[in-house]
């Protein structure tokens, strides 16, 4: 082994300075995300009430529901609603789908470094991809 080559430093019980320079792998960030995604939706509840209520009571509510989306509500630009909304796509996606991983792990045992990591890059991916795709229909 040549002298040339860096040692990667071994960090054990990572102190909080030490985050910045920690690499979480794909897993870990999946499992973090999908932690994020179930509080995000938690707290968001009251919004999701309101648009399902107000998307499916009547006309008049559906054109106020539809210009909230348009112009905006109070001091808050429309905008503002379209990020939220695109931010639910994205937690309803990735927490349904590293749910699926989590559920086909359980289920097949198939709990090895090798897959743990593709499934969490397939995770991020999907999610991601299926977001803008879903969220495209928001901004344009």
């Amino acid at each position: 082994m040549s002298d040339t080559l860096k040692t990667r430093p071994t960090y054990r019980n990572i102190h909080v300075s030490q985050i910045v320079k920690y690499r979480l792998p794909p897993a870990g960030i999946v499992s973090i995300l999908h932690r994020v995604s179930g509080v995000g939706m938690f707290f968001l509840m009251p919004f999701i009430i309101w648009m399902f209520d107000t998307s499916v009571t009547s006309e008049i509510s559906y054109s106020q529901f539809t210009s909230v989306f348009a112009g905006g509500a109070g001091i808050l630009p429309g905008w503002i609603f379209k990020l939220i909304a695109l931010g639910l796509i994205w937690a309803f996606l990735h927490h349904f789908i590293a749910g699926v991983r989590h559920l086909w792990m359980d289920m097949t045992h198939a709990v090895t470094k090798e897959f743990g990591h593709s499934s969490a890059l397939a995770t991020l991916g999907l999610s991601i991809v299926l977001t803008v795709l879903l969220g495209s229909k928001l901004f344009f």
